[in-house]
């Protein structure tokens, strides 16, 4: 029998379809679910030792999960439907809070992190940024692609209101690098490519 206080405060969660990828849901928990960063689990086996992360694959149609804070992101398989799968999402994130349990234990660390190919640690990095990074500044206009993962280095570039802003690498700095660090260690080093002399707002000088 688990030592783990129950946790009887309600917990509404709101659900939102992705507009740019309908197998893509983001479950916006009215609590803090996990406050140490973002974790990405492409697939069952990486989530063993997660206690939310098992609990969301248990449910047949479940492809990955992306966890951050109050926001839950779930990748479907493409034949199941949101219509089965919403509310048991909702249901397995609500028992995971109430259980006491943290979503995260601090001790996690996925399986496979140092077996996994550049083309896989590239699709971590790019599901990050669709459901996170860039849905975050796209408010600003902005947006961060990746151009290549090579030996440990991320080539990236920033463009619309991000290329040429001053504040893009606070944005690249602390935020997406922090965030990659987190969910890819096989990455070293982030490397801007982007011509920053060209934007709107230029704030490097030739």
């Amino acid at each position: 029998m688990s030592d783990a206080p129950v946790v009887n405060q309600p917990v509404s969660i709101r659900a939102e379809v992705s507009l740019a990828d309908a197998d893509t849901c983001r479950f916006i928990a009215s609590c803090m679910l996990h406050p140490g960063g973002t974790f990405f689990f492409a697939h069952r086996t990486q989530a063993v030792g997660s206690p939310l992360g098992e609990r969301l694959f248990a449910l047949p149609g479940v492809a990955n999960v992306l966890i951050a804070e109050n926001v839950v992101t779930i990748n479907k398989e493409p034949t199941a439907s949101w219509s089965d799968l919403k509310a048991a999402i909702g249901g397995s994130i609500r028992a995971q809070v109430q259980s006491g349990v943290p979503a995260i234990l601090e001790t996690y660390v996925p399986i496979d992190l140092q077996a996994r190919p550049n083309t896989e640690v590239e699709a971590i990095i790019q599901e990050l940024l669709d459901q996170d990074i860039n849905v975050s500044i796209a408010s600003h206009g902005g947006k961060i692609s990746i151009v290549n993962f090579d030996q440990g280095k991320l080539y990236i570039a920033m463009s619309g209101g991000c290329q040429g802003c001053a504040s893009s690498q606070v944005t690249l700095r602390q935020g997406f690098e922090v965030m990659v660090k987190k969910i890819a260690s096989e990455v070293i080093e982030i490397i801007d490519t982007t011509d920053h002399a060209a934007g709107s707002q230029p704030f490097y000088s030739r």
